[in-house]
């Protein structure tokens, strides 16, 4: 009974690195088509912020979080990015999309599963805190609830993609205030633009989850890759 299970359990760990590897290579090469840039820094957003939040689907948080950040890493090993407060920054508000989606993606209301809900409340008290902050306090009310209420239709793909790529956008533009102490008129500026653009993100998101959910669905079926669950949409 004790060597089944130990069989299982290798096999089950050869199929997630497996798949961690294959994440890793698609994730790289969606990092390196540029998007557009983030105001107020020389860092573009790229087709990896559609790509990545989605993978804490398909690999867990854990795996999920170490593919993007391994992918995010080894670019900056390979391209010599100077390492600036941008470039640090932009390293870590993915890991939390990853994170959200993941969780959010599994079934019962455990402490988990609202652990992440924690990090956008706790942006908007962070951000109104700050000087600056405290001069637009309506921009991370505008925005950063979203994360919150899209865990109680978690059962819908878009509005999970949305709370995943608000739960990203809570920590950078937190992170960026703190860290660059953008003007206030830089924020208030920012509203309408951060809309358009973090639909488009969840759509693509979205989008890609299903493009590579069907797609892995088609190569397994085909025997061409190990079969790998996914939390349903």
């Amino acid at each position: 009974m004790q060597v089944d299970y130990f069989i299982h359990l290798m096999s089950t760990l050869h199929k997630k690195l497996f798949f961690l590897g294959l994440f890793s290579v698609l994730g790289f090469i969606a990092l390196q088509i540029p998007f557009n840039k983030i105001l107020g820094s020389s860092v573009s957003f790229t087709l990896f912020d559609f790509f990545g939040p989605m993978t804490g689907a398909f690999l867990g948080p854990v795996f999920g979080i170490t593919s993007v950040l391994g992918v995010e890493l080894v670019n900056l090993f390979i391209k010599h990015t100077p390492l600036t407060t941008g470039s640090i920054i932009r390293l870590f508000p993915t890991l939390f999309a990853v994170f959200y989606f993941a969780v959010i993606a599994k079934k019962g209301n455990g402490l988990t599963n609202k652990l992440i809900l924690a990090v956008p409340v706790l942006c908007i008290i962070a951000f109104i805190a700050h000087p600056i902050g405290r001069q637009v306090p309506y921009y991370p009310l505008l925005f950063w609830w979203i994360p919150v209420a899209a865990y109680f239709k978690r059962d819908n793909l878009f509005l999970k993609s949305l709370g995943a790529t608000f739960t990203a956008h809570a920590v950078g533009g937190t992170a960026f205030l703190y860290a660059l102490n953008l003007p206030a008129e830089v924020w208030r500026s920012l509203p309408p633009i951060v809309a358009s653009e973090r639909l488009l993100f969840a759509s693509g998101i979205a989008a890609s989850y299903i493009v590579v959910k069907y797609t892995l669905s088609f190569l397994a079926s085909k025997k061409l890759l190990p079969k790998l669950e996914v939390a349903s949409s």
